[in-house]
């Protein structure tokens, strides 16, 4: 009955097929020639980010420290498996933040984690040209518009690059006078009436209608929803400027939109000239919050490996001398299966190493000695799963079951534990990369990818290889060398008994 219910073989090897031509095309596509190196192995781009102290205290807080530090590092983790390294250093009024990345194009990331993302949505009181003028003597139709501020507005010059640097620190409880990031226009801003914070969701998206530009869309908390759309209900009928919201990011404006009608619905959208990149950028930023304090961003350094050739090659060495211990072994104890081990191996290595590159342009995943540690790990996780599906396999032998049968409800039985025990290694797996930081994460992440690859492997190739082979004569013969002889396993011998008792 089991010989009967076999599956097919030719349909999975054919499926994996199609999965490792998917695999190498996509490489090809992306330009993927080499795995990407995470820091401690090719080095990459540091920036020191030094908090502005304000007031006249001098003193820095410990949490608000933690506090950025956690923020920057669910940003960089959010672009992907980059092994990078947030630390704080120094202690009191020079207390810092060191951001270092894997990679000549670290640059870009460092800059964009160390945004304070201090958004605010204030109501525009007054507009206009960047260069200083004379104040305007109109009187103004809101309150909060006095003389003193008409001639600070008057007097501040958006033409001058030292105002145009942005980075917060601004009072969302009092007015404010600022640019918008060209330089290009300069606003009196009311109090902010909704912040960063109340802001749940933020993602990148093409605008179709609007002339095909990028923008950042935003999703308001609840508290969010109702202060926005009471900011919009109450300047929706006020004469211009005053029926503007300006949408004002780390102390510059980003957009200043006329309201139209009043936003209920709890989303608003950020447009100014985006690009897909940096839309995406700010998305990003946005997501994670602002951070509790102000940089000023050091110099950008290349630094140097933290590891040298020799631990490389020294990681390097302890692979292949554990993957070629495990094929000895495989060889002299399973002799003719063990050649089924190597072919699975060797599928293994193949799907793994196409997996990195593909990976590494993607999400832009790189790989660490800790990495390469849990591809070591993963090469006996491996192995387990085979010495599971042969060992059944045998048994099956040694009952006296032809290798065809054998080969169908060993793969019953074994298929359980291998499910079961590699189900294990990938929570494991997950939970170190979803609680650890650093190094730890890029072990975890290979060690969860190559044992989900060995199940890909077991599942594709080895059992299916079983099945092929068990209807040639080498191994479904049990020749002595094929690992498979039933003399060799002790199988059981069918005896026939006579009518008469007599044997």
């Amino acid at each position: 009955f089991m010989a009967n219910q076999s599956s097919r073989p030719g349909r999975a090897l054919l499926v994996l097929f199609i999965l490792i031509i998917g695999l190498s095309a996509t490489a090809f596509i992306q330009g993927a020639s080499s795995i990407r190196l995470g820091l401690d192995l090719q080095g990459g781009t540091s920036v020191t980010l030094q908090p502005r102290v304000s007031g006249n205290s001098g003193k820095l807080s410990s949490e608000s420290i933690d506090q950025a530090v956690a923020i920057i590092r669910q940003r960089v983790n959010s672009l992907g498996v980059a092994e990078s390294e947030v630390t704080a250093t120094g202690s009191g009024t020079n207390k810092q933040i060191v951001i270092s990345v894997p990679g000549d194009t670290g640059r870009r990331i460092v800059e964009l984690v160390g945004q304070t993302a201090e958004l605010r949505f204030r109501q525009v009181l007054l507009s206009g040209a960047p260069a200083p003028a004379a104040p305007d003597t109109a009187t103004s139709t809101s309150a909060l518009v006095t003389e003193d501020l008409k001639s600070r507005f008057a007097a501040f010059d958006c033409t001058n690059k030292s105002n145009l640097q942005g980075g917060g620190g601004d009072d969302p409880n009092s007015t404010l006078i600022s640019c918008d990031r060209d330089g290009t226009a300069k606003y009196l801003l009311a109090p902010a009436k909704v912040l960063g914070r109340q802001v749940s969701k933020a993602s990148s998206v093409l605008d179709t209608q609007g002339g095909g530009g990028w923008m950042v869309l935003l999703n308001f908390s609840n508290s969010g929803t109702t202060d926005f759309g009471k900011l919009t209900q109450d300047v929706v009928n006020l004469p211009q400027p005053q029926n503007q919201v300006a949408i004002v990011l780390d102390g510059l404006v980003i957009s200043a939109p006329r309201i139209i009608s009043a936003i209920t619905a709890g989303n608003a959208q950020i447009t100014g000239n985006f690009t897909q990149q940096t839309s995406s950028d700010l998305a990003n930023v946005l997501k994670y919050g602002a951070l509790p304090l102000a940089f000023d961003r050091g110099e950008v350094q290349q630094v140097s490996p933290t590891l040298g050739k020799d631990q490389l090659n020294a990681g390097l060495l302890a692979g292949a001398i554990g993957l070629g211990l495990v094929l000895i072994y495989s060889l002299f104890f399973y002799r003719g299966l063990g050649l089924v081990s190597v072919g699975s191996l060797v599928i293994a290595g193949l799907l793994t190493m196409l997996s990195f590159l593909v990976l590494g342009k993607s999400i832009g995943f790189t790989l660490t000695l800790a990495g390469i540690a849990g591809a070591i790990v993963s090469i006996g996780i491996t192995a387990d799963s085979f010495i599971v599906f042969f060992e059944r396999l045998r048994d099956e032998v040694r009952e006296g079951k032809s290798l065809r049968s054998a080969v169908e409800s060993g793969w019953v039985r074994a298929r359980r534990t291998i499910i079961v025990a590699d189900s294990v290694s990938i929570i494991a797996a997950a939970l170190l990369y979803f609680f650890a930081v650093g190094g730890v994460r890029g072990f975890a992440f290979t060690l969860g990818l190559t044992t989900l690859i060995d199940l890909i492997v077991v599942f594709l190739f080895t059992k299916p290889h079983m099945t092929v082979l068990a209807g040639t004569k080498f191994y479904g013969g049990g020749h002595a060398l094929s690992g498979l002889s039933a003399s060799r396993l002790g199988a059981r011998q069918t005896v026939k008994v006579s009518k008469g008792g007599d044997e």
